[in-house]
């Protein structure tokens, strides 16, 4: 979860939101990789993770010989977590049976402390026990299907209730059908209630054969791809080979950040768009970089975490409202833009280690795919052009949110999210992006490609998070051809199949949506003045790993900002 940081001419936004756990090494210890990646996305955090410890854990089930241990759960996050580290230690560890006791939990409606929003009850956590117990009684070996279901079933439980949102990817072999075909839901239809929690990507391998994949993107727009090779080797892929990310496991749900397993990710977000000019850009740098800087000196409640993190202080300085500055300035000043910004970034990345007494930042600049974010700026996220000039854009909510009544009252329309109607809804805003613009209908995949090749080759030591955008007839059958030519100029991609307005959609209720300006008038007109009102600010819930938890404010740190 982020907040919006405000500065006065260029203006950024700063996330520490993001992670990656791998499966490898689960035989040491099963339970850990899916109670990290719950227990981070009840914080909001996405969470990558691999399926790389398939095969490698036997299913014992629990010891029934054994007099069954009530669990009762807390009624906190931590509690909720604990339980299923229960219940999956049941299963591998072949311990006694566990049975839960929910009696604990805040009943449906009462408000949750420093989230905000209101419970969802104990009923998302029922289920989420229920739909892991399913999938691990029906085989012996702890298989890829098995990794991705029960992280996906995590990820629709913590997405069920409240206002806590989160996202997933998984990655896995290329030469894994099994894999492969798990968002293929002629092969799989029991997927299709829980599979859209994740995206898919494999770990591509330089000089291998693309074309068995494309099918399945042309259908659905996955598997994504990762090259890991790329990942571990470069930084900026202008640069010479360094190897700094040798460690490097995967990356986080968007793939603009390479990680190490257990490494979560500071993400700083800067609109250059709205900058004056070069210097100004650079001096809204300094400040975004600082605060990224900052947020890696805290530590978190997982030691495996803090080993990682402090030693890579990384950070990713991201750009959003990349095709509106191509449309102002062209693609040579934005080239400038970035190499003068990226050094500027390794300067300040100097002064900053050397004033915090820390190691510099492993890498320091991405491109994000941002999203609501940037729209709060004004800016088109990412390096993505606009679906359109006028659009529709969806957010999922809870029912229970207080937001609803909100969007009601003023004419926005909602309805029942098609895999959870009766915890979420999903709302929907119409969008103007402004004129001047292309869209992303008048950009081809092979600009897309070569856009997210540049902004790699001259902006981000991290990734760059691209969804090309494609026409299913005429470009993919390409797609293959141009994976075999940006396989080196690229860390990762994405795909999504384009269909024109008023064909069928890729999946129902799509983030965004291309609609003509006649129904975003219309919709515009019908559209009433949002009415807020505030409450009383909830004490939050703190997570402590002592008896007491004591705060005290770091000792004064002078810093000389230098100018350019």
């Amino acid at each position: 979860m982020g907040t919006p940081l405000t500065e006065k001419k260029g203006m950024y936004a700063a996330l520490n939101n993001c992670a990656f756990v791998s499966t490898e090494n689960i035989r040491d210890s099963p339970s850990k990789p899916f109670v990290f990646l719950m227990d981070l996305s009840m914080l909001g955090v996405g969470v990558g993770f691999d399926t790389k410890g398939a095969g490698s854990i036997k299913i014992l089930g629990p010891d029934t010989s054994k007099q069954p241990i009530v669990h009762q759960i807390a009624d906190s996050r931590e509690g909720w977590v604990e339980s299923v580290k229960a219940l999956l230690d049941s299963y591998f560890d072949k311990t006694a049976p566990v049975v839960f006791d929910y009696s604990l939990i805040r009943p449906v409606g009462q408000p949750i402390k420093g989230f905000g929003g209101v419970s969802s009850g104990p009923a998302s956590l029922q289920r989420l026990h229920n739909d892991i117990t399913q999938v691990l009684i029906r085989g012996n070996v702890l298989t890829v299907t098995c990794i991705v279901d029960i992280m996906n079933y995590i990820g629709r439980c913590i997405v069920a209730g409240n206002i806590r949102q989160t996202a997933e990817i998984a990655f896995g072999d290329p030469n894994s059908e099994e894999f492969i075909n798990l968002k293929n839901y002629d092969i799989n239809p029991h997927r299709a209630p829980y599979g859209w929690t994740s995206n898919n990507s494999i770990f591509a391998r330089i000089g291998m054969d693309y074309s068995s994949v494309t099918e399945a993107i042309i259908k659905n727009g996955e598997p994504g791809f990762a090259w890991l090779q790329n990942m571990r080797q470069y930084s900026r892929l202008q640069d010479p080979i360094d190897n700094k990310d040798e460690r490097a496991r995967g990356g986080n749900p968007c793939l603009e950040q390479t990680l190490e397993s257990f490494e979560m990710c500071c993400l700083v977000e800067t609109f250059p768009m709205n900058n004056e000019n070069l210097n100004d850009y650079l001096e809204t740098l300094k400040y975004a970089f600082l605060y990224a800087k900052t947020v890696t000196l805290a530590n978190t409640h997982w030691p495996e975490s803090n080993g990682v993190m402090l030693r890579n202080r990384r950070v990713g300085c991201s750009m959003s409202g990349v095709a509106q500055f191509i449309s102002r300035d062209g693609l040579d000043e934005l080239r400038n833009w970035c190499q003068k910004g990226y050094d500027a970034i390794q300067k300040y990345d100097s002064i900053f280690s050397d004033s915090f007494v820390v190691p510099k930042s492993i890498k320091t600049t991405s491109v994000k795919p941002s999203g609501t974010v940037s729209l709060l700026a004004g800016a088109t996220p990412g390096m993505h052009y606009p679906e359109s000039r006028f659009y529709i854009r969806r957010l999922r909510l809870s029912c229970r949110s207080v937001l609803v009544d909100v969007l009601r009252d003023a004419n926005y329309p909602l309805e029942p999210a098609v895999d959870d109607p009766t915890n979420t809804v999903v709302a929907e805003f119409p969008i103007d992006a402004g004129k001047g613009v292309r869209v992303v209908k008048e950009v081809s995949m092979w600009e897309q490609l070569s856009l997210a090749s540049f902004l790699q080759r001259y902006w981000a030591d991290n990734q760059v998070s691209c969804t090309v955008t494609f026409d299913p007839k005429t470009e993919g059958p390409q797609i293959q051809h141009a994976l075999d030519y940006f396989q080196y100029q690229l860390k990762g991609i994405s795909f999504l199949p384009r269909f024109d307005m008023g064909q069928k959609k890729a999946y129902p209720q799509m983030p965004y949506e291309e609609i003509d300006e006649e129904e975003y008038q219309r919709r515009k007109a019908s559209l009433k003045q949002l009415q807020f009102q505030s409450g009383e600010e909830p004490s939050p819930d703190k997570f402590c790993d002592m008896d007491s938890c004591q705060i005290k404010p770091p000792a004064a740190t002078q810093i000389e900002m230098t100018d350019h």
